[in-house]
């Protein structure tokens, strides 16, 4: 059995693409093996920047020979139909066999295909994977109508058998396959011959390129590391980075140089994105102090000085970086300590958020007015959220951030820092974006909490007001994500919270702004028209009036109150915002265990918008169906309502009071409204208190009187009377057990 080497030898593939491209020249040549009939015993893909290779061990040698038979038409068919069931198989009539069958004799075509060797189908699938490989973006180069990321040079393609190895034989535009490769660019020029894997990889060594990306990283880590450590310092781990550069080096040659004196006390977050973003270095850390004072750099080649013009270049460049970097450093701390931020927020005023809902400047005004009415019930003092609040967004307008945006929030921090406000302040800034992921920290600081909170709502009714909403398949406002931040950050701390009233004044809110930029928006055409007829007026033109576009009423908020936009729009919108977290939920929980209708039955009950007693209410529901007694009560729950419901839909009444313990004849009958009477005692007081746990299991206790009263007594019974007051019972049953769950929506 062969073993099969595929090496496609190109021009510089980008690093963020290479894994991807391994993974899809492996599937795609495998697939292709396996369907056109050839098996095999494993498979392995491997990129470098100038490089893809496959390696497929234990291939067969042929495919098998197949026997197919296909049912044609009837013996007594139009002639039309045999004969093109015969040029569709490839034969003549006198090849057909006749079969009885139901419905008559019917002619059958018998094909027999005998197996292909393995070098015509892998030249065949190779040759599809080639013309048809899925890279992101690719071009066409010379005359030839080949599409590849960049020029593809040559095609290395071997079959391996112990008695030695074959060409498999291949021409894609002019690209003839052969056993040819090329080592490293600079440190081995020129072209080898292999004969098989293990030959392809070790002379692909002795010509300086490593193969497998993996020893690569690795081998860039641990030299790293090594040198960190031998002058007291420490990489900052990034693995993302580490991948990338991987993917930049066939021969990884680790340097580590310095940072210039008069830029270490730049903050390190910024040395270390300047240098990551421009530069791809690895940031080396001063563990002591925390400062950054050395970068990590990966050449491609060794030289005669041991990297010192390399490192020379290098420290050239990351100096005029950081002197940028310090240039905005700089000019941002002398606006934050001037005027504490102000000048940047009012400068969000002319920054868009979106075009229907104001700017910048108008959304730091919403979520500063939310964060005010979510500070008491979060714990934290209003005037300082609602300051946090002002300020936290306040450093997008700096030069930091637009330089490198993924800093926003932290640099916010430093700057409220130097601008002299509280602490609090300054975490808000850093921590209200969080949390960004399910992965992400949670804030608990108060302050940080409330901003955060604020944040999230105020984007979830925006959106909503505009109808931005997600699709299935689309979320182009990650509002998915911001409310998984809602639902995280009052699970996470443990906030007792009503949010419906927030989330109604938060919608009336988005919804002002909406009116307002239509109102500016109309204005704005207004102030258009009425210039296109100064100017056409201005040089004697004649203006057809029918082209203007006048708006029919400019002022839209002049007409309408705040209570009218509450009373008519918000009741629309708000219960949507709190079904989509009740959805989100869902999926939070569901992830932990709990069940969908354990959640639907909890979400029926009222003050469902406090997602901590909704939790708490569903966690101690499904604790108590778990148990035997809990579950089965459930069952008789259901027999209840259902004997009930019939019997309601049938007399036209509604059987809800005047179940009465005199009218009782068997000791079960009895015995249940004694457990009832008991059960509401305990349970009453128990959800009052928000004790669920107790509510539940006394519920559950019930289990055994339902059930001997069902085995015993007939519900329809022939006296009036008796059957009247038997359906009050079951009435009494379902509002008992109803007052903790709506257990309807348990299935099963």
């Amino acid at each position: 059995m062969p073993d099969l080497l595929i090496e496609l030898f190109s021009e510089e593939i980008p690093a963020r693409m290479q894994a991807k491209a391994a993974d899809d020249l492996k599937s795609r040549v495998t697939n292709g093996l396996v369907e056109a009939g050839l098996t095999y015993g494993g498979a392995a893909a491997h990129a470098t920047p100038r490089r893809l290779a496959l390696r497929v061990d234990g291939l067969t040698d042929r495919s098998p020979d197949v026997k197919e038979e296909r049912k044609g038409p009837r013996v007594d068919a139009p002639e039309q139909a045999i004969e093109g069931f015969l040029r569709g198989a490839g034969l003549t009539r006198d090849d057909l066999v006749e079969r009885d069958e139901k419905k008559g004799r019917v002619f059958y075509a018998v094909l027999d295909k005998p197996g292909r060797p393995a070098a015509a189908i892998v030249a065949e699938v190779l040759e599809d994977t080639i013309r048809n490989f899925p890279w992101p973006k690719s071009m066409r180069w010379g005359a030839g109508s080949l599409r590849w990321v960049r020029p593809l040079h040559r095609i290395l393609c071997v079959l391996t058998r112990e008695d030695g190895s074959e060409i498999v034989p291949l021409d894609v535009d002019g690209i003839v396959s052969g056993r040819t490769t090329e080592g490293h660019r600079f440190m081995a020029p020129g072209a080898f011959d292999v004969t098989g894997f293990d030959d392809y990889e070790a002379k692909l060594k002795r010509a300086h390129v490593v193969l497998d990306a993996g020893e690569r990283a690795e081998a860039i880590w641990q030299d790293a590391t090594n040198q960190a450590f031998a002058s007291g310092l420490e990489v900052v781990e990034d693995t993302g980075l580490l991948a990338e550069v991987a993917g930049l080096v066939e021969w990884p040659v680790v340097l580590m140089g310095e940072i210039g004196t008069e830029f270490l006390d730049l903050p390190p977050e910024v040395l270390q994105t300047s240098m990551k973003e421009h530069q791809k270095f690895f940031s080396v850390r001063n563990p002591k102090t925390g400062r950054i004072e050395r970068f990590i750099t990966v050449a491609n080649r060794e030289t005669a000085d041991h990297g010192a013009t390399i490192l020379a270049g290098n420290q050239k460049v990351l100096s005029a970086r950081l002197s940028d970097a310090k240039f905005f450093w700089e000019n941002d701390l002398r606006v934050a300590k001037s005027d504490g931020m102000t000048a940047w927020t009012d400068s969000l005023s002319n920054v868009t958020f979106h075009n229907k809902l104001g700017s910048q400047r108008d959304r730091i005004e919403r979520i500063a007015a939310l964060a005010r009415e979510l500070a008491p019930v979060v714990g934290a003092d209003a005037d300082l959220a609602a300051q946090a609040a002002t300020v936290a967004k306040a450093d997008l307008a700096s030069e930091m951030v637009y330089e490198f945006p993924e800093l926003q929030g932290l640099m916010g921090r430093y700057y409220s820092d130097a601008s002299g406000l509280p602490a609090e302040v300054g975490v808000a800034c850093q921590e209200h974006y969080s949390p960004l992921g399910p992965s992400d920290d949670v804030p608990s600081a108060p302050v940080s909490v409330t901003v955060a909170l604020a944040d999230k709502i105020d984007t979830l009714t925006g959106f909503w007001a505009i109808d931005e909403k997600p699709t299935g398949s689309k979320d182009p406002f990650a509002l998915r994500r911001a409310a998984l931040g809602v639902i995280r950050l009052v699970l996470e701390n443990g906030l007792k919270v009503a949010l419906f009233p927030h989330i109604k004044e938060a919608m009336l809110s988005s919804i002002i702004a909406v009116l307002r930029a239509r109102e500016e928006a109309a204005s704005k055409e207004l102030q258009d028209q009425k210039a296109k007829v100064s100017d056409a007026l201005s040089v004697g033109l004649k203006l057809d009036v029918s082209t203007l576009n006048l708006p029919d009423r400019v002022s839209l908020l002049g007409s309408i109150t705040r209570d009218e936009v509450r009373a008519s729009l918000i009741d629309n919108e708000s219960p949507n915002v709190l079904g989509f977290l009740h959805d989100r939920l869902k999926v939070y929980l569901r992830d932990q265990g709990v069940r969908h209708d354990v959640i639907d039955a909890c979400i029926a009950m009222p003050g469902n918008d406090d997602l901590a007693l909704l939790v708490k209410r569903a966690k101690a529901l499904q604790a108590v169906l778990e148990t035997e007694d809990g579950g089965n009560l459930v069952q008789g729950f259901k027999r209840a309502n259902n004997i009930l419901t019939q019997a309601e839909d049938k007399d036209g009444v509604e059987y809800s009071f005047g179940a009465d313990p005199k009218f009782a004849e068997d000791p079960t009958e009895k015995a249940l409204f004694d457990a009832l009477a008991k059960a509401e005692a305990k349970i009453a007081p128990a959800m009052q208190d928000q004790d669920f746990a107790t509510a539940m299991a006394t519920m559950a206790d019930l289990r055994g009187p339902v059930d001997a009263f069902f085995e015993a007594v007939q519900v329809n019974a022939e006296s009036e009377v008796l059957r009247r007051n038997r359906l009050n019972l079951l009435s009494t049953i379902r509002s008992t057990c109803l007052q903790v769950a709506d257990l309807t929506r348990i299935e099963g």
